[in-house]
């Protein structure tokens, strides 16, 4: 993590955004996509404000944390940056009530609503500054203990409780898959699309967004309908291998 801009890393950063696309580009078209169907952020949450400049020029405008702390001193470092104007952040990763307060109205979606309780603090907060907070509803379809989230049975048994929280609008769903199996990863991707398809029939919500997909596993997961793809180590390391 460095706060001091190199030219070096900028060169990296951006030769590496160029691959990054050309691969999500030829995922779109082995799966009948668009590309414009397919939003990538840059997951900037372990380098630092100089990495962070590298990926404006290099052309990322998405960037996301998972940190409050540390949220607030890349969004100070952009407010101080006049060229990175523009530049939006997303909420990852698990989200503390006792942090609520420090990503309401500070973020452009939050990516890990994992409980219905979550979503009701979150909901409170959000009215208490006025506003609604855009949301995604996370779901541990792979089943893995280690992973938090609702279980698919759990999110169908209390989706309309937390569709009428009037502090947030959910936008979609979001999912992590297993390390090392693609196999694996296809079918909890697959199975993220069939729930939001089946939430949209019986919500009427649209649930535009599908966020699935890391830097392993990206273009299987827009391959299987991800419409936000979370990009860190494959953005950032120049150790991390792309071909």
């Amino acid at each position: 993590m460095s706060d001091t801009f190199d030219q070096t890393y900028a060169d990296f950063s951006a030769a590496r955004r160029e691959q990054i696309m050309a691969r999500i580009e030829a995922a779109c078209a082995r799966a009948g996509r668009d590309v414009s169907e397919v939003s990538p952020v840059a997951v900037s949450k372990t380098v630092g404000t100089g990495e962070l400049l590298a990926a404006w020029r290099a052309g990322w405008r998405r960037f996301a944390e998972n940190r409050p702390q540390e949220l607030t001193r890349k969004l100070d470092f952009v407010g101080q940056t006049p060229e990175m104007a523009g530049a939006t952040f997303d909420l990852i990763g698990n989200l503390q009530k006792n942090k609520i307060n420090q990503v309401v109205g500070k973020v452009g979606l939050i990516h890990s609503i994992s409980s219905a309780e979550l979503a009701r603090q979150v909901s409170e907060r959000s009215e208490r500054h006025g506003a609604a907070s855009d949301v995604l509803l996370e779901v541990n379809v792979s089943g893995e203990a280690s992973k938090s989230g609702f279980s698919p049975d759990g999110l169908r048994a209390c989706v309309d409780d937390v569709l009428a929280c009037p502090g947030i609008r959910v936008r979609g769903l979001m999912t992590m898959a297993p390390k090392a199996d693609p196999d694996c990863a296809r079918r909890t991707f697959s199975g993220l699309r069939e729930l939001a398809g089946e939430l949209r029939g019986r919500t009427g919500l649209a649930l535009p967004v599908l966020s699935c997909g890391m830097s392993d596993d990206f273009e299987i997961a827009i391959e299987e309908g991800s419409t936000l793809v979370r990009l860190g180590r494959v953005a950032f390391d120049p150790a991390y291998p792309i071909s």
